[in-house]
């Protein structure tokens, strides 16, 4: 089958065409351009590189959050637009769990860190074993806390993810264990990643339509959050 694979869940955009046997094409960018202006030029781009048209996609894999909530817009609009479009479903792949995948193989602890601001970061532990196992699932946690289950597992660690810039000096403090930053070309988000992981999710049905795909926050927005607590002053 051949699978469309978007991330736009952070600083990082990146769009790859993957099959059962390779990485067809990838194409990633990380130099602060918004998603908005890249995404779509980026695959059109790879779509031509590689030879395809868009009717041979069978589904489209997406980084489904959390991560920023316009790039996770971005992202899931496309491959709604794409879905329904092109009638074929789409795999939701929670980003922390993609971010792991980069570290396929590694028989050390992995701990994606991606900075989730008012000192927090979405993280998640993995490993690999005879397959691929989450852990700690994907959550919002702060840094101390995150650093409190790993030294409690007492496993060496790997870390990445774009939290690893903000909070790698108070790591170093926290640390128990022995760590390592992962290097910068396995340290941020691949589509090539997504895509690997989402044709596992969808051998095992983890798919579904265009029309109900949305992605996952798992915190609310800075303009929700400011909502309730206007409202939370008004009702005293």
């Amino acid at each position: 089958m051949k699978l469309l694979a978007l991330d736009s869940s952070g600083l990082v955009a990146s769009v790859a065409l993957v099959n059962e046997e390779k990485v067809l094409g990838e194409f990633t960018i990380n130099n602060k351009k918004t998603h908005s202006q890249t995404l779509l030029p980026m695959l059109d781009e790879l779509i031509k590189q590689v030879g395809m048209e868009l009717k041979e996609l069978d589904a489209i894999a997406v980084a489904g959050g959390p991560g920023s909530f316009t790039g996770l817009r971005i992202g899931s609009s496309t491959a709604k637009g794409l879905g329904f479009v092109l009638d074929i479903p789409i795999i939701k792949v929670p980003t922390v769990d993609a971010l792991a995948y980069n570290l396929y193989g590694t028989e050390k602890l992995i701990c994606p860190i991606m900075d989730a601001r008012r000192n927090q970061v979405y993280t998640g532990l993995y490993e690999f074993n005879e397959e691929f196992d989450i852990i700690q699932p994907q959550m919002a946690a702060g840094i101390e806390e995150i650093a409190e289950i790993v030294n409690n597992m007492g496993k060496a660690v790997i870390f990445l993810g774009d939290g690893v810039e903000v909070h790698q000096e108070k790591l170093k403090e926290l640390m128990k264990v022995p760590y390592q930053f992962a290097p910068i070309h396995l340290a941020k988000q691949r589509a090539a990643a997504v895509g690997a992981i989402g044709l596992t999710y969808y051998k095992n049905g983890l798919y579904e339509n265009a029309d109900i795909h949305e992605p996952e926050y798992l915190r609310v927005s800075q303009a929700e959050r400011e909502r309730a607590e206007r409202l939370l002053e008004q009702a005293k």
